[in-house]
């Protein structure tokens, strides 16, 4: 079998998902490549570890760069730390007045607040950068590699984090905005106001996108592994739970070869793994791919990964 339906003139947002060490980064890239052949690509990765320069061969970092040897291909690494610093410096007066008009913080606390990480920022800020591109309208296709299982489910539970956040900002304007009216008899929304509006909107953008299977994707990575095809099972169960289309399954390195002994050993083991994959995970596009005697790094490479799992013709 071969990924189908990603050329759909819809589907704007693939989101490639996983145990650690299954390889999302490769496939991600390699479906990307396939991608750009028709369509202006965006590859983007979550992933603190950030392999998309190690399997390109490219410093990629956190500013959008063209994928060298390609047409349609440009590539960024999301840092998160550095998405969140770009949101603090652009609404720096805005935060601060929500802090001044709401709280009994002085200057000092509100520096050393805004100074601070919270607790999942860092996945909400990475999907906010991913809504700002989609709706740049740049590119026609945006391919995401986020990091291990856990990351990738912070991720998409994302916009309920930041939608508490803003129900906090906003029941503390609301003893703001009840004093001003008390005072002088009316209100007049500010520039917090418009800000915790315009991040509400955000909330709503996400989770319309991964909601609405004609534009958003998620694709399983898997290994023939017992603690993998664990994983995968509750990383489903929990897409399903926040209403994220699965269509189908990437199942990576699978031993084909009999040429040696070690080959046979690993192809026998493998066996019952993908019994219980074919059965557990039956409803889902079963893409096989083939164990690579070398690492996966470089356009050859990635390119006859490529081939595997768009069945192309070598």
């Amino acid at each position: 079998m071969a990924l189908t339906g990603l050329e759909n003139s819809d589907l704007e947002l693939i989101i490639f998902g996983g145990k650690g060490g299954v390889g999302k980064t490769s496939c991600a890239i390699a479906t990307s490549l396939a991608l750009a052949g028709n369509y202006k690509t965006l590859l983007i990765s979550t992933d603190p570890a950030h392999s998309l320069s190690d399997g390109l061969e490219q410093q990629i970092g956190f500013n959008v760069v063209k994928v060298d040897g390609t047409d349609n291909l440009s590539a960024i690494e999301v840092v998160a730390d550095e998405a969140l610093s770009e949101f603090i410096t652009g609404y720096q007066a805005e935060l601060k007045k929500l802090f001044e008009t709401s709280t009994n913080l002085d200057n000092q606390d509100i520096e050393e607040m805004l100074s601070l990480s919270i607790p999942g920022i860092d996945e909400v800020m990475s999907f906010k950068t991913i809504i700002d591109f989609i709706e740049e309208g740049e590119y026609d296709k945006y391919v995401v590699d986020t990091a291990p299982t856990g990351h990738a489910l912070r991720l998409i539970s994302s916009p309920k984090l930041l939608d508490e956040w803003i129900k906090v900002a906003a029941r503390m304007r609301w003893k703001y905005r009840y004093m001003i009216t008390s005072f002088s008899g009316s209100y007049q929304p500010d520039e917090v106001d418009v800000l915790l509006l315009s991040l509400k909107k955000t909330v709503k953008r996400i989770e319309n996108i991964l909601r609405d299977g004609t534009r958003c994707e998620f694709i399983p990575v898997c290994i023939p592994e017992a603690m993998a095809i664990m994983e995968t099972g509750r990383l489903l169960s929990i897409l399903a739970n926040s209403e994220i289309i699965a269509r189908q399954i990437i199942v990576n390195n699978v031993m084909v070869s009999d040429g040696c002994d070690f080959c046979r050993r690993s192809k026998a083991g493998q066996l019952p793994y993908l019994t219980e994959i074919g059965e557990t995970f039956g409803s889902l596009n079963k893409v096989e791919v083939p164990r690579f005697p070398e690492e996966i790094k470089g356009l050859n490479a990635l390119n006859e990964l490529k081939r595997c799992l768009f069945n192309e013709l070598s």
